[in-house]
């Protein structure tokens, strides 16, 4: 078979899939209540009854404990699951909203409509959650879905594909495995939504073949995500959260500390902190430490060696190619020329910046590109300046990646870091359209106020219902 042949054979493929669901979505199957309520409790029985085979899968991808696992990928969907199953007969009543006079009498209001069949394709670094999490949202708002894990993380693909099926209606919901020609070949289907977690790169590709088809999309992206520490800051316990928070993954995630910015004296005391934090996670050969992942694949691991800099290394720097591991590294003297700062790291290199005030951070992070995240370690007297002074999908202040855990706010980028949100309600919204309603009475007949000919009495109504 040639390449032309083989391609032809996946196009049409992932078309009938595509055809398959959509005509389960016109049927209706998908938007009683009961469904999805289903669906949701299905999906809550996968992650704890399949949550052995998870963690293995996790663990051949990405070298993850079961602990990591939970913490950062099941037990995540678990909560949300519940959240959203708990909420979502609320959430999807009418929404009213205020009638102006010229329009009495009458009602309007908002209803949210499934979108249709929608496509979510999801990355390597958390290969588990973020393909259902996404999920969580077509299946609130009452569409059908295919999902695309990443081949990245092929353990975890297998296991999607494996259980999904089992669990959840196949009437409504397929995984489609393959490489970058099987997802090229699944944007060119027409979707009622894409929702694609990854790379800026890829991003562009996936708005180019959306637009083909005014296909509206959901880009959760990245970015090198800044973090800013002063004088005033507990070093200590900045330290160990900024640690957890970059380490976690092997620095492998989206919303992770890319870098420190902080003046010389905070950074000369805040490194030997952050090393010390280091050993206390992982202790002293990490390389060796099953509760620390690998990196997912020979090149990215190529990659970040290469932003290894023995002259700026404070702590870590070893490698073990074999293994797949990079100790938790911090570089220190680092400028805005060296390598580690011309790409976002993803990946267990954390470099410091030295900066001359936190009046010179505000404005090197808003004459940057807008991060996905900003983290903040200063006083309460400062925030207001940095929530006015930058823009970012979310700031933490005090803390790294816990915005992921509040379901009651979105989690989305801004400019290059990502367009459209989610989590909570905002998962049901993302995936739904609102639709707007008005009902007015044939009696009285007040439109006519509204039309030709305009007499004095009309023209003295609408001056007093529009003045």
């Amino acid at each position: 078979m040639s390449a032309e042949q083989a391609e032809d054979l996946v196009e049409q493929r992932v078309g009938e899939v595509v055809d398959r669901l959509r005509a389960t979505h016109r049927r209706g199957v998908t938007k009683p209540l009961a469904w999805r309520h289903a669906q949701l409790d299905a999906l809550a029985a996968l992650l704890l009854e399949q949550r052995d085979t998870l963690y293995a899968a996790l663990k051949a991808d990405l070298g993850k404990s079961a602990d990591e696992s939970l913490v950062t990928e099941v037990g995540l969907l678990q909560r949300e699951v519940a959240h959203t199953r708990r909420r979502l007969r609320g959430w999807l009543r009418p929404s009213p909203a205020v009638v102006p006079l010229p329009v009495q009498p009458g009602t309007a209001a908002t209803v949210l409509e499934p979108l249709g069949v929608t496509l979510i394709i999801a990355p390597w670094n958390y290969p588990l959650l973020l393909a259902l999490s996404p999920l969580i949202g077509a299946i609130a708002a009452g569409d059908a879905a295919v999902v695309k894990p990443s081949e990245l993380a092929p353990a975890t693909s297998r296991t999607i594909a494996d259980l999904l099926p089992r669990y959840l209606d196949a009437r409504a919901f397929a995984v489609v495995q393959g490489d970058a020609e099987t997802t090229s070949a699944l944007l060119e289907q027409r979707f009622d939504l894409v929702f694609y977690t990854g790379g800026e790169h890829v991003a562009r590709i996936v708005m180019r073949a959306a637009a083909e088809h005014l296909t509206p999309v959901v880009l959760e992206l990245g970015g090198k995500c800044p973090v800013y520490v002063d004088e005033s800051a507990d070093l200590d316990v900045a330290a160990d959260r900024i640690a957890w928070g970059k380490w976690m993954n092997a620095g492998q995630t989206c919303v992770a500390p890319d870098h420190v910015l902080a003046t010389r004296r905070t950074a000369e005391a805040l490194a030997p902190r952050l090393a010390a934090a280091a050993r206390r996670m992982f202790g002293d050969d990490p390389l060796r430490n099953d509760a620390y992942c690998r990196i997912v694949s020979e090149r990215h691991f190529d990659r970040l060696h290469g932003l290894l800099d023995p002259a700026k290394t404070a702590s870590g720097g070893g490698a073990d190619r074999p293994a797949l591991r990079i100790e938790p590294t911090v570089l220190t003297r680092v400028g805005d020329a060296d390598p580690v700062m011309q790409q976002e790291v993803f990946g267990p290199i954390l470099p410091i910046v030295e900066v001359a005030s936190e009046r010179e951070a505000i404005e090197r992070v808003a004459d940057g590109p807008k991060p996905l995240a900003l983290y903040v370690f200063t006083r309460r007297s400062s925030r207001r300046a940095w929530t006015t002074g930058t823009s970012s999908g979310s700031i933490g202040f005090g803390v790294p990646l816990l915005q992921l855990a509040v379901p009651g706010i979105p989690f989305g980028g801004v400019g290059a870091s990502g367009m459209g949100a989610y989590h909570g309600r905002r998962s049901l919204t993302a995936f739904s359209h609102e639709k707007a309603l008005l009902t007015k009475p044939t009696r009285p007949d007040t439109v006519r106020l509204l039309s030709p000919p305009f007499t004095e009495l009309k023209r003295r109504v609408l001056a007093r219902f529009t003045g």
